[in-house]
């Protein structure tokens, strides 16, 4: 076990090499390691990423330095966007550690989906790369909050990004907190002194964060690595939905018969539909989503079926609930009050309470709506949703079965609206 703990700490050597470049047919991208020169135990030692996803793991980190590349017509993202790829040592105001690969590509997916959030302030927090609280907010600290306490468990030990700088309030909230990383445009006033009282937390300056929208429609060669030393290719997405205008009202056709959905979104709706496809950018697939005012309520990732994943995300919207209460009302997490039931040591009661007023707010999932990051093959997860008060959903479309899900939302009580998007948004 002690070996284990060694491991964490450990700065691994790497061996890849300084420089990399790949050539597509002749055209060359020339791509250059990202190295710090960062005091880790008490001595100064210049490398590039600590570790890769786990201790042992030797990982490099590449910023494109050279070379623009232009196939079939589409031209990918050439040299001189840099965002963490480009992070240095002046942009580390504060590297707590060496960085590892997952802290970094943390940051990258934080930014895949706050780039589609800047027309107010916004904070996107991510674990484990899926996104486990995204919110707006009036301020930046604000939306912190908001993301923050929609699934403040899993935020332990995660990173946070803004698209607006850190004020005090925001690190006051913040370094409350066992963050890993915090990504901003910038820090002001004593923003920077307060998150320094946490030793460990890696404050990360990235100005380019005010330019994110520019990077929506930018694609970047996307590669996957075989088990057999074979490599996949592939173009980067592109989201299409922009505006509430690129959406689509729910309609099919089945054996001749023809279904469309009864009722439209409402302005509101069609805000968090906006906001919940945008986050869609950043979840693994299969995935599904709730969203209220703004902000995630529930965050299904990464299953195997539709239906199963519409069901994990009412689970943990109702588990993430009922914790939020306990902590408010108590000071100590829901499982925390469940052991302390379990043992005599508190009152049942408080326990009931919390999960009568969980039940009663259905997870706080009533008034909001759906994402699915693709179309539901049969009615059953529309069905998950619309048991649960639902009021809206957005999904691809394109299943032979798509009039399963209209039927099922034309009889909803009150109906409940559907659009299309008319692309998937799979992310694996």
């Amino acid at each position: 076990m002690e070996d284990l703990k060694k491991a964490y700490k450990t700065v691994m050597d790497d061996h890849f090499p300084e420089t990399m470049t790949i050539d597509f047919g002749g055209q060359k991208l020339v791509y250059k390691k990202r190295v710090w020169r960062i005091e880790d135990g008490g001595a100064l030692i210049e490398k590039g990423l600590r570790y890769g996803e786990n201790p042992g793991q030797e990982s490099a980190m590449y910023e494109l330095v050279n070379g623009n590349l232009v196939l079939g017509g589409c031209e990918f993202i050439g040299a001189g966007n840099a965002l963490v790829s480009g992070i240095d040592e002046a942009m580390m105001i504060q590297s707590g550690k060496h960085p590892g690969k997952i802290n970094l590509t943390d940051i990258d997916n934080s930014l895949n989906v706050l780039k589609y959030l800047m027309a107010k302030p916004a904070c996107v927090i991510v674990k484990h790369n899926n996104p486990c609280g995204v919110a707006y907010g009036s301020t930046a600290a604000e939306a912190y909050d908001r993301a923050f306490r929609a699934d403040r468990i899993a935020a332990f030990g995660g990173c946070v990004a803004l698209n607006s700088a850190v004020d005090r309030e925001t690190a006051e909230l913040v370094a409350k907190q066992y963050i890993e990383v915090i990504a901003a445009p910038d820090y002001t006033g004593e923003a920077v002194d307060i998150l320094k009282k946490r030793k460990n937390l890696r404050i990360v300056k990235i100005a380019r964060i005010a330019e994110l929208e520019r990077y929506r429609d930018r694609r970047f060669v996307d590669f996957k690595s075989m088990i057999d030393g074979g490599i996949i290719v592939q173009q980067s997405p592109v989201n299409r939905v922009k505006t509430k205008d690129d959406f689509a009202p729910a309609a099919a056709e089945y054996k001749g018969q023809k279904y469309a959905i009864d009722r439209l979104p409402t302005e509101k709706e069609y805000e968090d539909l906006l906001f919940g496809w945008f986050v869609e950018q950043g979840v693994t697939s299969n995935s599904v989503l709730y969203v209220k005012d703004g902000c995630t309520v529930g965050i299904g990732t990464g299953e195997q079926d539709r239906v199963g994943v519409a069901d994990i995300a009412v689970y943990k919207a109702y588990a993430k609930f009922a914790d939020l209460i306990c902590f408010d009302r108590h000071g100590i997490s829901y499982n925390e009050l469940a052991l302390a039931v379990e043992k005599g040591e508190r009152d049942e009661s408080e326990l009931d309470d919390i999960d009568d007023e969980t039940e009663d707010a259905k997870g706080g999932l009533v008034g909001s709506v759906m994402v699915s990051d693709a179309f539901f093959p049969f009615r059953d997860g529309v069905d998950v949703g619309l048991r649960q008060g639902i009021t809206a959903i957005v999904q691809p479309g394109g299943s032979e079965r798509d009039f399963e899900s209209i039927v099922a939302c034309n009889e909803a009580d009150p109906k409940v609206a559907m659009v299309y998007t008319g692309q998937r948004a799979f992310k694996h």
